[in-house]
C-alpha cells in the first residue's frame, strides 16, 4: 500500500522554496501525527463512556453521537484536502486544524475541572439523574465540534505534506512507513493507556494528557516552518468536472459528431487535435467537448469555460461514473464496523472485564482490538498472502478481490457478534429471572474477552478491504484526481458511520430491541438484521464487480506490489 500511495510521488506538484524539505522536517511533521493519535484515542475513543458517566446521556444515544463524530473525522480529511489543493496548501490547513483541536481539548479540560459545566453526579442506573443545562450542553457541543474538526483536518493531510518534503520515491516510501506506524501505534497507545487513566484515575488526567500532547506537537510543527517545502495550490479538479456537467446540459440539443476534429483538446491553453476518438460509453457527455460557434477565440483559447471542456476532462468524469457503483457498494461494507465497535462498548460495560484480580480492561479500549487486528493482518496479506496467491494463480490479487474478501470477513464478524450477544443475553435473562427485583445496569457474569473474536474478524476484514479500496481508487481514478483518490476510502467510512447511525435510530423507532439498558433488549436481533443487509449488499457488490472493467489495473508491471 505504501508503494501505491507514493507511486506518482511529487513529480506533478509545484513547490515554493524547493531547496527546503528532506529528513530535517521529519521530527516536526511526525510530531503532529503523534499528537493527533493521542487525541483520537484519548477523548474520541472513550467519548461514549464519558457521555454516559459524566452527562447522564442514554447509552444508545451516546453511541449515536460517537458514530456521528467518527463520521465527521472521516469526512473532514476530504474537505481539508480540497481546501489544501485549491486554496491554501497543506501547511495552513494543518496549522489551523491543530489550533482548533487544542481549543476543543481545552474546553474538555474546562468541563472536567469546573463542576458548573457538568450535571451533578448520580449513581449508575438511577432514574433521577439530573439533565445537563443548556449552557453545559453548549460547551460540550462546542468542545466536540472543535476537537473533531481539529483531528479530521489534520490526520491525512499531514501524510501528504510529509511526502512532499522528499524528491526520491524511496524516501517517500520510508516516510509513509513511519507515518502509518506512528499513527496506528499512538492511537492504540492512547486508546489503552490514556483510556485506562480516564477510567481508573480521573478524566482530568486523561484529557490533560491529550491537551498537553497536542499543544507541544503543535508548537514543534510551527517551529519547523522554516525547514518545510511548501506546495502551491493547483486548483480543484472537481471544478473541471462540474464544468463538464454544466457544458453537457447547455448543449443537450446539439447533435453529436463522428469527426474527431470537432472535439476540443487543449495543451498549454491552445487547441489541438484529439489523439483518438472519444469513448462511446456515456456518449452524451461528449457534448461538453464538442466545439460549437463562439466556443473558441481566434487565438485558439476557450471563450466560455462553462460551455466548452477538454476531452480529457470529459473522460475523467466518465472514469468516476464507471467506478461509482463499486464505490457505493463499499459504503455498507464499513457500516457494520461503526455499529459493532460502538455497541461493543455498551456490551463491555455489562460484562466482566477483569484480567486477574487487579486489572480491569476499560470498556472504551475494546475497539482498539479492531486496529490491532488490522495492523497485524495488513503486512501479512501484503508480504505473504498476495505473493503466494501470485505464485499459485499466476496473476496478482486484484483490488476488487481484496474488497470482496473484506465483505466475507465482515459478514463472519457480524455473525459471531450476533451469536455472542445471544449467549450474553441468555445468561442476563437467567439472572433477571432468578432475581426478586429488576436490577438496572447489572454486570452479566460473562467475560468481556468473548467480544474479541468478532472484533478480530472485523479487523481482518478491514485489512483486506481498506487497502483494496485505496488501491482501486488510486489506480482507476483520473490522474488529475490522484491526490483525492486515497481520501475516497475515508469518505466511504464517514458516510458509513452516518448510515450506521440512521440504522440504529430506525431500529429504536420501530422495535424495542435497543433500550438504554441492553440487558433488557435484543441487541442480537440488531446484529442479525445488519447481517441480512450485509448479505444483500454483498450480492450487489458481486454484480458491480462483474460489470466493472479495469481501466488501468494490469496495464503496468503486474508484480507483487500491485496491491500494496
Amino acid at each position: 500500500m505504501v508503494d501505491m500511495l507514493v507511486e506518482d510521488g511529487v513529480a506533478q506538484t509545484s513547490y515554493v522554496n524547493s531547496k527546503r524539505g528532506g529528513w530535517v522536517t521529519f521530527p516536526f511533521i511526525i510530531g503532529v501525527v503523534i499528537g493527533t493519535g493521542i487525541a483520537a484515542g484519548g477523548w474520541l475513543g472513550n467519548l461514549v463512556v464519558f457521555l454516559i458517566q459524566e452527562f447522564s446521556v442514554g447509552s444508545i444515544k451516546a453511541t449515536q453521537i460517537g458514530n456521528v463524530l467518527n463520521g465527521c473525522v472521516s469526512l473532514f480529511p476530504v474537505v481539508g484536502a480540497i481546501i489544501a489543493d485549491s486554496l491554501s496548501g497543506c501547511y495552513l490547513v494543518i496549522a489551523t486544524s491543530s489550533c482548533i483541536c487544542v481549543l476543543g481539548l481545552s474546553l474538555f479540560n474546562l468541563i472536567v475541572w469546573l463542576d458548573s459545566l457538568r450535571p451533578q453526579h448520580c449513581e449508575k442506573g438511577s432514574s433521577m439523574c439530573p439533565s445537563p443545562s443548556k449552557t453545559q450542553l453548549s460547551v460540550l457541543y462546542l468542545a466536540t465540534v472543535l476537537a473533531t474538526i481539529g483531528i479530521g483536518g489534520t490526520r491525512f493531510i499531514i501524510g501528504t505534506m510529509g511526502a512532499n518534503q522528499f524528491n526520491k520515491t524511496e524516501d517517500q516510501e520510508i516516510f509513509f512507513n513511519w507515518y502509518f506506524f506512528t499513527m496506528y501505534f499512538f492511537v492504540m497507545l492512547s486508546g489503552t493507556a490514556v483510556v485506562y487513566i480516564e477510567d481508573n484515575m480521573s478524566w482530568r488526567w486523561g484529557f490533560g494528557i491529550c491537551l498537553v500532547a497536542n499543544a507541544i506537537t503543535l508548537a514543534i510543527f510551527l517551529f519547523g516552518n522554516r525547514f518545510y517545502r511548501h506546495t502551491e495550490p493547483q486548483g480543484s479538479p472537481f471544478l473541471d468536472l462540474g464544468r463538464v456537467l454544466v457544458a453537457t446540459i447547455r448543449k443537450m440539443k446539439v447533435p453529436l459528431s463522428n469527426r474527431i476534429e470537432d472535439y476540443y483538446c487543449s495543451h498549454d491553453g491552445a487547441a489541438t487535435k484529439m489523439n483518438g476518438a472519444p469513448s462511446k460509453s456515456f456518449r452524451f457527455l461528449n457534448r461538453a467537448a464538442l466545439i460549437t460557434e463562439g466556443d473558441i477565440t481566434s487565438d485558439g483559447l476557450v471563450a466560455r469555460k462553462w460551455r466548452l471542456c477538454t476531452m480529457q476532462q470529459v473522460e475523467d468524469l466518465k472514469s468516476l461514473i464507471r467506478i461509482f457503483p463499486v464505490w457505493s457498494s463499499n459504503i455498507f461494507l464499513s457500516t457494520p464496523i461503526g455499529i459493532i465497535i460502538s455497541l461493543a462498548v455498551l456490551q463491555a460495560l455489562t460484562m466482566d472485564r477483569h484480567l486477574g484480580s487487579h486489572f480491569k480492561i476499560p470498556a472504551g479500549s475494546f475497539p482498539v482490538v479492531v486496529i490491532l487486528s488490522a495492523s497485524f493482518f495488513i503486512p501479512f496479506i501484503d508480504r505473504f498472502l498476495c505473493p503466494t496467491w501470485h505464485k499459485l494463480v499466476g496473476r496478482p490479487l486484484t483490488p476488487i478481490q481484496r474488497i470482496g474478501s473484506g465483505h466475507v470477513f465482515n459478514m463472519l464478524g457480524i455473525t459471531v457478534s450476533a451469536i455472542v450477544e445471544a449467549k450474553r443475553l441468555k445468561i442476563a435473562h437467567a439472572h433477571i429471572h432468578n432475581s426478586n427485583h429488576k436490577n438496572v445496569g447489572f454486570i452479566v457474569p460473562v467475560s468481556g474477552l468473548w467480544l474479541f473474536p468478532q472484533l478480530v474478524l472485523l479487523g481482518m476484514g478491514e485489512a483486506f478491504h481498506f487497502p483494496g479500496n485505496v488501491s482501486l481508487y488510486y489506480k482507476e481514478f483520473p490522474s488529475s484526481l490522484k491526490g483525492t483518490a486515497t481520501a475516497m476510502a475515508a469518505l466511504t467510512i464517514g458516510i458509513a458511520f452516518y448510515l450506521g447511525t440512521a440504522i440504529v435510530d430506525l431500529v429504536r423507532r420501530v422495535t424495542n430491541w435497543l433500550p438504554d439498558d441492553i440487558n433488557y433488549g435484543r441487541l442480537d436481533n440488531v446484529y442479525w438484521t445488519v447481517l441480512v443487509i450485509g448479505v444483500l449488499n454483498f450480492f450487489y457488490f458481486l454484480v458491480c464487480a462483474r460489470l466493472y472493467n479495469y481501466q488501468n489495473f494490469g496495464k503496468e508491471d503486474n508484480s507483487s506490489t500491485d496491491d500494496k
